[in-house]
Formats: C-alpha cells, sequence, structure tokens
C-alpha cells in the first residue's frame, strides 16, 4: 500500500498510508489531514485540496487537464508543481510521495 507524506504549511510531517485508487484527496480526508478540506467531494469544481506536489514527483502524478487547470485559478498561491488533490489518483508508483498544503486554501 501506497505511502504518502503530507506536510503541513507550519512544517509539520505525517505519513500515513492510502489504497490505489483512491485519490490523494480522499487520503487525506480518511485520515483527517488538516488543511484539505475537499468541499465538492472530488468533483473538480473547488480548489480546497490544493497541494504541492514534491520534488521529483511531477512527472509521476502527471500534468493537471484543462479542468484541473481552471479550477487552479481559483487556488491561492499556485505554482508549477500545484495540483488539485482529487485528481491525483494513487497508484503503486506513487509510493512515497510527498505533498505540501499551501498555507491558505480559500
Amino acid at each position: 500500500m501506497p505511502k504518502i507524506t503530507f506536510i503541513e504549511p507550519g512544517g509539520k510531517s505525517r505519513t500515513v498510508t492510502g489504497q490505489s485508487g483512491q485519490t490523494v484527496m480522499e487520503v487525506a480526508l480518511k485520515n483527517d489531514i488538516p488543511g484539505i478540506p475537499g468541499e465538492c467531494g472530488g468533483a473538480c469544481s473547488c480548489a480546497t485540496c490544493h497541494v504541492y506536489v514534491g520534488k521529483g514527483w511531477t512527472d509521476k502524478v502527471g500534468q493537471a487537464d484543462e479542468a484541473e487547470e481552471d479550477m487552479l485559478d481559483f487556488a491561492f498561491g499556485v505554482r508549477d508543481n500545484s495540483r488539485l488533490s482529487c485528481q491525483i489518483r494513487v497508484t503503486d508508483e506513487l509510493d512515497g510521495l510527498t505533498v505540501q498544503i499551501p498555507e491558505q486554501q480559500f
């Protein structure tokens, strides 16, 4: 089962286990990770699950599609490595993935 490390804005990190097929947002919600409310439930219709993908992982998680890019326009502090965690599907290849939670979601 893939492990994902969530880094909070203050630097505290927490590593949890996800299941292949879940989204990174679902893993965060299931494990009560603070800072990822996921208000739309993963429908890619808000930006409340915005994360920064860790260095070395951007190619493995892939690029945002057009719908996700449009939603990222509503996020605060967007960077080149910004993604919506509801659009990152957990796979065995993402074991060790690190994502940072922005200081502000909305």
